[in-house]
C-alpha cells in the first residue's frame, strides 16, 4: 500500500486552513502556501501541495457541477414519478457493483485476507442501505399504481351509476387532494 501523503495526516484544522488557502487563492501560490506551511511547523513541497491542490479543486468542480445539475433538473422538470431518484439509486448501485468486482480482482499484495474481508465487509455494509431504500421505492411505487387503479376503477362505476352513490367530483378530489395522484 502507497504511504500516505504528508497533507493527508496533517491535524484537521491545518488541513481545513489550506483548503481555505487554496480556494481564496483560486488554487495558485502554491510557493506562498509552502511557506507558510513551514512557518506552522510543516514540511510539505510546492509540488504535493499542488497535487493536494487539484484534488480538491476537482472535488469542488465536481459538487458545483451536482448541484448545477440538480438544480436545472428541479427547475425544468419537475419529477413527480421521483425518477430521478430511481436512477440515482441505479446509478449507486452500479458503481458500488462496480467496486466490489473491481475489488475481487485486486492481487494478494494489496492487502491480507482479513484486510480484503474488512473491505468487503465495510462495502456490504455500505450498500444495504441503498438496496433498502430501492426496494422501499419500488414497493411505494406498486402501492401508488394499485390505488390509482383502483380510483380509476371507482371513477368509471360513480359515472355509470349516477345518483346516490359517491360523485365523479368527490372521487376525483379524493385522488388528487388526499392520495396526491393527479390524472
Amino acid at each position: 500500500m502507497a504511504p500516505r501523503s504528508h497533507i493527508e495526516v496533517l491535524p484537521v484544522s491545518v488541513r481545513e486552513w489550506l483548503d481555505r488557502a487554496l480556494t481564496e487563492r483560486n488554487f495558485s501560490g502554491y510557493r506562498e502556501l509552502e511557506a507558510l506551511l513551514r512557518e506552522k511547523g510543516y514540511s510539505i513541497g510546492r509540488a504535493q501541495i499542488s497535487r493536494y491542490g487539484q484534488k480538491v479543486q476537482r472535488r469542488f468542480a465536481a459538487i458545483r457541477d451536482a448541484t448545477e445539475a440538480a438544480r436545472q433538473l428541479t427547475k425544468g422538470a419537475p419529477d413527480d414519478q421521483d425518477t430521478r431518484s430511481e436512477s440515482i439509486m441505479a446509478l449507486v448501485q452500479t458503481e458500488l457493483l462496480n467496486s466490489l468486482l473491481e475489488a475481487q480482482t485486486i492481487k494478494e499484495e494489496a492487502g491480507s485476507p482479513v484486510e480484503r474481508a474488512e473491505r468487503f465487509a465495510r462495502m456490504a455494509k455500505n450498500l444495504a442501505p441503498i438496496i433498502h431504500a430501492s426496494v422501499s421505492l419500488k414497493k411505494l411505487q406498486g402501492q401508488l399504481k394499485k390505488i390509482s387503479a383502483e380510483m380509476a376503477t371507482l371513477e368509471q362505476e360513480a359515472a355509470q351509476q349516477g345518483k346516490g352513490h359517491v360523485s365523479l367530483e368527490t372521487l376525483k378530489r379524493v385522488r388528487e387532494e388526499i392520495y396526491g395522484i393527479i390524472a
